[in-house]
């Protein structure tokens, strides 16, 4: 993500003004603006897209937020995160309007130096690495089954073909990053994946739609209860582990370092606002939703991975027919979401390696490169990381917060072209302030859970 100028006097092949990179653009091929052949990306193309960014395997972990919290507060901090992640989306687009430049990288670059733009690029590399580990923990556990709960849930194959040495994990990733990661990650603009990004949220909704049904059907049928509203806190370490699901919820939200390269895109760049306001409206009723009737389908019998819960009957006809329909559905939602946190992921780690190197699009050779090493590094991180749970609160406490909150906060507060309102500073505060007590308490309480499980542990 260089920092680079705009022309207005570029023109897009529908005659609105377009912002052209003129110095250094990753992954957007000249020729193609040479030869006009790219005449933008449409308003549905770009909402696919960026709420494809948002719910990807966030949207299995809040179920088990609710568990924490409870549906009142855990509803509630889900719109609360809606309505600060589209604020600070705000803050970005409005920095980066003011010092015309076209990557956050280049917003971080233009309020706080050199020193800034590789702290957001690096920030980025971690969170999306984060993320993308999730996805194969996840497709892993759907399809193969997982153990990481102290009970086997087995998985798609297993339940159709029983144990074999081919329906692992290792094997199943493996099959899958080759057929399906690898083909999509070498597509090199975002709007090439907009037909994809369009299937992976009518399968996210596919998911929410046979959740609900199946969890309305069983509460008329009596046979679930209502699920607790608040949160049992008996006693004071049950109040520090209600913080640390703000971490998996600011996780699920994080969508900023796609917010530029789907801007940059969209033939008409001043539509960017809408886009952003309708993919956070959507992604929010697919969490709440997803949140609602997962809790109550399964209660506190909900697993760190929703998804996992699926592998047992349902108490409903077909049972075995839906619980396959779900979490195949979600698995091949997941790969299709995989590129596009991909595609952010080789263009900032790109960027920091090789910063004075030439486009990455021109060269075929370090895109093999970089693709490869990072499949491979993510490959085998889903295979020694047990749980998402695990992953989400490392990613959410850390580089996700920074992303989300911290850093759009800062560059309001820095306000290098005097754009900022009162009222702008004052959020950007509150901003900082919520984000950084907040998960400081998360990794305290994590730290805790962790320090006082492994003295609970017998030694042998």
């Amino acid at each position: 993500m260089a920092v680079v100028s705009v022309s207005p006097d570029e023109k897009s092949g529908r005659g609105r003004s377009r912002r052209i990179p003129e110095e250094k653009s990753p992954l957007l091929p000249s020729k193609q603006e040479e030869t006009g052949e790219f005449n933008g990306a449409s308003f549905p193309g770009a909402v696919f897209n960026l709420s494809t960014t948002v719910v990807g395997a966030g949207i299995m972990s809040l179920p088990a937020t609710m568990k924490v919290l409870g549906l009142v507060p855990g509803i509630l901090l889900i719109i609360f995160f809606a309505f600060f992640t589209e604020a600070s989306i705000d803050m970005l687009i409005k920095s980066s309007q003011a010092g015309k430049t076209v990557s956050y990288g280049g917003v971080m670059g233009d309020a706080f130096g050199r020193m800034g733009k590789v702290f957001i690029q690096l920030c980025i590399v971690v969170h999306t690495v984060g993320v993308l580990v999730v996805y194969m923990i996840i497709i892993g556990d759907v399809v193969s089954g997982t153990s990481s709960s102290g009970y086997h849930h087995s998985g798609v194959l297993e339940g159709w073909f029983g144990p074999h040495w081919w329906t692992g994990r290792f094997i199943v990733l493996l099959v899958s990053m080759l057929a399906v990661f690898a083909p999509l990650a070498c597509f090199k603009r975002v709007v090439s994946l907009r037909y994809t990004s369009a299937l992976s949220v009518a399968l996210a909704v596919v998911f929410v739609v046979i959740t609900a049904g199946i969890a309305i059907v069983k509460l008329l049928a009596g046979s679930i209860a209502m699920p607790k509203l608040f949160p049992s806190v008996p006693d004071s370490a049950s109040v520090w582990n209600l913080f640390t699901v703000v971490p998996i919820v600011v996780t699920s939200y994080i969508c900023h370092f796609n917010v530029h390269s789907i801007e940059n895109e969209l033939d008409d760049p001043s539509q960017i606002k809408p886009v952003v306001r309708v993919s956070i409206a959507l992604c929010s009723t697919v969490y709440i939703t997803t949140s609602f009737f997962g809790f109550l389908l399964f209660g506190e019998s909900t697993l760190e991975d929703v998804l996992s819960n699926f592998d047992s009957d349902l108490g409903i006809p077909y049972s075995s027919l839906l619980n396959d329909a779900v979490r195949v559905s979600y698995a091949i939602h997941l790969m299709l979401v995989f590129p596009m946190i991909f595609h952010a992921l080789r263009l900032n780690l790109d960027n920091l390696l090789f910063p004075s190197g030439s486009p990455l699009s021109s060269d075929k050779r370090r895109f093999g490169i970089i693709t490869a090493a990072l499949l491979s590094i993510i490959f085998l991180a889903a295979n020694f990381i047990p749980s998402i749970w695990d992953a989400f609160q490392f990613t959410g406490a850390t580089s996700s917060v920074c992303i989300g909150f911290i850093f759009p906060a800062a560059i309001t507060l820095r306000d290098p072209h005097g754009i900022s309102t009162k009222w702008g500073k004052i959020l950007a505060v509150f901003m900082i302030a919520i984000a950084v007590i907040s998960n400081a308490i998360a990794i305290y309480s994590d730290a805790y859970s962790i320090f006082h499980r492994s003295k609970a542990s017998p030694e042998y």
